[in-house]
C-alpha cells in the first residue's frame, strides 16, 4: 500500500525514479535515435538532460537548427598540444542530437548536462551491435548489457557526479528526461542517490566554431554511413513511412543495387546474382568476425571489391557516401574536408585502384595504327555472307587452357573430399594435416593425413555464367573441334552479328558453354530430341556433358548446383557430377573467357587481328 500522493515504487529493472526518467544510449547510433524519439514523442517531458558539454549548447543548438545538413563543432583542444583540435559531428541518427531535436520540436527545455569538470574518462565503447534491439527490443538489450557494467574509476564517479548535481538542479515540479550514454548509466544512477555538491566546471570555452563538412567527407566522419542516415532522416519526416527504410540489411540491400547501376553505366559489367549472394556471405562473415551483427561500410566496400573489383567497390563507396542534403558550399558557414584521421583513432584504410578509362591511356604511341573503323554504318554488316562460321584461333587456345583447370580443379576437390585424416603412429602417409593438428593441440598429437586414389579422369566442362530465365541469350550453337587438342563445343550467348567489330566479325558474350574431348562427335545439342525434357539452356548442356563424355567426371560450373534429379541420371550412367560455385572462380579469368568473337567465313581469321582486342 502506498499513500495517494506518494509516486509508486518503479518496477524492477525500470530506469524511472520519480520524475526522472532515465533513457540509455549508445552514443551515434541509428536504432537508439529511433528509440529516443519515440520515447520523447510518448512521454512528453517537460525537460530533457542530455550528456553533453554545456559549452557546446549554442554551437550545437546551431547545428541541430541547420538539419538536415549535417554540422561540424571545431574546437582547440586545451588540455594537449596547442595545435590539436577536436571535431565533433552534429548528425540525424545520433540519439543525443536526435534528443535536442525532438526536444526542441515540443517545448521541452533542454539541459546540458555534463560539467566538465576535468578531462572526460575514456571508458570503453565496445557495445553489442545495435541491430539486435530491432529483433530483442530496446529493454532486452539494456538489460543484457547492465549484467556485465564497466569497471570505475574515481574519474568515472566524478564525472558521474558532476551529472548528477546538473540532473538535481533541474525544475522540480518537471518530468526530467535523461539521455545519458549506457556506459555511464549505472554510475549516474548511484551518484543519484545522495545530493551533490556543485563541481569545479568549466563555464566557458574559446574558439568554438560551426563548420560545413564537405559531402565527400561524410563517409569518413560519420558515425553511421551517409546513406543510412538520409534513409533515416527521410523515415523520420514521413507520416507512414516503410520500417524497412531503417533496417540496416534492407539498406546494405539498396546499397549495393545502386551501386550495381552505377557499376554497369561506368564499366559495362554486371553484377550477377550468385555474386549478390556471395557478397551477402561475405559481409555477414566480416561482421562476425568483428562481433557484429550487421557489416559497417569499411566492410561493405572490402566485400564489394573481394567478390568483384576495385570499381565496384568505388561504387559502394561512393554510394555509401551519398546525402542528399549536404550542401558543397554553405552560405553561412565555411566548408572543410577532414578525413577520419582527424576525428577518430581507429580508423583502417583500403586502398582502391579504379580501372576506367582516362585521356592519357588512350594516347598511343607514334606510328601505331588505330583500331579501324567502319566508313559508313553497316558497311561490315553487308560483307556477311551466311555461308558458314567459325571462331578466332587465339580464343580457343584461351577457352581450352582455363578448360584444363577446371577438369583439374574439379580433381582436386574430388581428392579433398576423399581425404582421411589419422593420429600419427608409424608412418606420416602424405603430409602432415596442420590444422587438424593445431585444432586438437590439446592432445598432444600429431595428425597426417592420406589422399585416397581418385578414380577416372574429366570428359566434358560446363561452365554456366547465366541461365538465362530471362532469353537475354538467343544465339544457340555447336562447334567441332579442328584437331585432336580441341574440343567440340556447344554455347548460348548474345547475338554476335548485333555487335559488329569488323567486316563479317561479331563480339558476343557467353551465357554458358560445354566443353568435351575427343572432337568430332557432337550432334547439334540445341535440336537433340533427347534432351527435350531438360527446363533451361544450362540444364540441357549438362545432359549433354553426360552423353557425352567419355569419362567419369563431369565438371558443373555455375552459380547454384544442379537440381538432384540430374546427380540420380548421372549416377545411372555411370558418372558423377563435380560441382565448382563460380564464386570461387577469379571474376577477372571468368570476364577473358566470357567474350568470344564469331567469325563469317575461315577466310576472316587472316584479318581478325587487326579488329579484335
Amino acid at each position: 500500500m502506498f499513500a495517494p500522493n506518494e509516486p509508486p515504487t518503479p518496477e524492477a529493472g525500470s530506469l524511472e525514479r520519480g520524475r526522472f526518467l532515465y533513457f540509455p544510449v549508445v552514443p551515434g547510433r541509428l536504432e537508439f535515435a529511433l528509440e529516443v524519439r519515440r520515447a520523447i514523442l510518448k512521454h512528453r517531458p517537460q525537460v530533457i538532460a542530455v550528456e553533453l558539454p554545456g559549452t557546446l549548447e549554442p554551437a550545437w543548438k546551431r547545428g541541430v537548427a541547420r538539419l538536415p545538413q549535417m554540422s561540424l563543432i571545431f574546437y582547440p583542444d586545451e588540455t594537449q598540444d596547442d595545435e590539436l583540435a577536436t571535431y565533433v559531428l552534429v548528425e540525424p541518427a545520433d540519439p543525443f542530437t536526435e534528443a535536442i531535436r525532438s526536444g526542441l520540436e515540443t517545448g521541452a527545455e533542454i539541459v546540458f548536462a555534463d560539467p566538465e569538470a576535468g578531462e572526460h574518462p575514456h571508458l570503453d565503447d565496445s557495445y553489442p551491435d545495435t541491430y539486435a534491439i530491432r529483433h530483442i527490443g530496446l529493454d532486452r538489450y539494456v538489460e543484457a548489457y547492465r549484467v556485465y557494467p564497466q569497471p570505475r574509476s574515481e574519474d568515472i564517479t566524478r564525472h558521474a557526479q558532476g551529472i548528477a548535481w546538473k540532473l538535481q538542479g533541474c525544475d522540480p515540479s518537471a518530468k526530467v528526461m535523461i539521455v545519458v550514454s549506457l556506459n555511464l548509466l549505472d554510475a549516474v544512477l548511484d551518484a543519484m542517490e545522495e545530493p551533490q555538491a556543485q563541481p569545479l566546471a568549466r563555464i566557458r570555452r574559446e574558439g568554438i566554431e560551426l563548420l560545413n563538412p564537405h559531402p565527400d567527407s561524410l563517409a569518413e566522419i560519420a558515425a553511421e554511413y551517409p546513406a543510412l542516415q538520409w534513409r533515416y532522416e527521410t523515415f523520420r519526416g514521413a507520416d507512414q513511412a516503410d520500417p524497412n527504410l531503417i533496417d540496416r540489411r534492407h539498406a546494405q540491400l539498396a546499397l549495393f543495387r545502386d551501386a550495381a547501376k552505377e557499376y554497369e553505366a561506368q564499366t559495362g559489367e554486371t553484377i550477377a546474382h550468385w555474386q549478390r549472394r556471395l557478397l551477402a556471405r561475405y559481409t555477414r562473415n566480416l561482421a562476425l568476425v568483428a562481433n557484429q551483427l550487421s557489416a559497417g561500410v569499411f566492410d561493405l566496400t572490402v566485400a564489394a571489391r573481394g567478390v568483384a573489383d576495385d570499381n565496384y567497390a568505388w561504387e559502394v563507396w561512393e554510394a555509401a557516401n551519398r546525402y542528399a542534403p549536404q550542401e558543397i558550399a554553405s552560405p553561412e558557414l565555411p566548408t572543410v574536408r577532414i578525413s577520419g584521421e582527424a576525428m577518430w583513432r581507429d580508423t583502417r584504410r583500403i586502398r582502391l585502384r579504379r580501372l576506367l578509362p582516362s585521356t592519357k591511356r588512350r594516347l598511343r604511341p607514334y606510328g601505331l595504327k588505330p583500331r579501324r573503323k567502319e566508313k559508313h554504318p553497316g558497311e561490315w554488316a553487308s560483307q556477311l555472307n551466311g555461308a558458314s562460321i567459325c571462331s578466332y584461333p587465339p580464343e580457343d587456345l584461351v577457352i581450352e587452357d582455363y578448360g584444363r583447370f577446371l577438369k583439374s580443379k574439379g580433381k582436386s576437390i574430388l581428392s579433398e573430399e576423399r581425404v582421411r585424416v589419422e593420429p600419427f603412429t608409424t608412418s606420416i602417409l602424405d603430409g602432415i594435416d596442420m590444422r587438424e593438428t593445431i585444432r586438437k593441440w590439446y592432445e598432444g598429437r600429431i595428425y597426417v593425413r592420406q589422399y585416397q586414389k581418385i578414380q577416372g579422369e574429366v570428359g566434358s566442362v560446363v561452365v554456366i555464367f547465366d541461365e538465362d530465365r530471362d532469353n537475354r541469350y538467343p544465339y544457340l550453337t555447336t562447334w567441332l573441334g579442328e584437331n585432336q587438342n580441341e574440343s567440340d563445343m556447344a554455347f548460348y550467348s548474345t547475338f554476335p552479328f548485333d555487335n559488329m567489330v569488323g567486316p563479317g566479325i561479331g563480339r558476343a558474350e557467353y551465357g554458358g558453354f560445354l566443353m568435351t574431348l575427343p572432337p568430332r562427335r557432337m550432334y547439334d545439342v540445341w535440336q537433340d530430341a533427347d534432351y527435350e525434357f531438360a527446363e533451361s539452356k544450362s540444364e540441357r548442356l549438362l545432359l549433354a556433358s553426360l552423353d557425352y563424355s567419355i569419362h567419369h567426371h563431369v565438371v558443373y560450373v555455375a552459380a547454384r548446383p544442379p537440381r538432384s534429379i540430374y546427380r540420380t541420371l548421372a549416377a545411372r550412367m555411370g558418372r558423377t557430377i563435380i560441382y565448382i560455385p563460380i564464386g570461387q572462380l577469379s571474376p577477372v579469368s571468368l570476364k577473358k573467357i566470357r567474350v568470344v568473337h564469331v567469325l563469317d567465313s575461315y577466310e576472316k581469321r587472316d584479318i581478325a587481328k587487326d579488329y579484335l582486342w
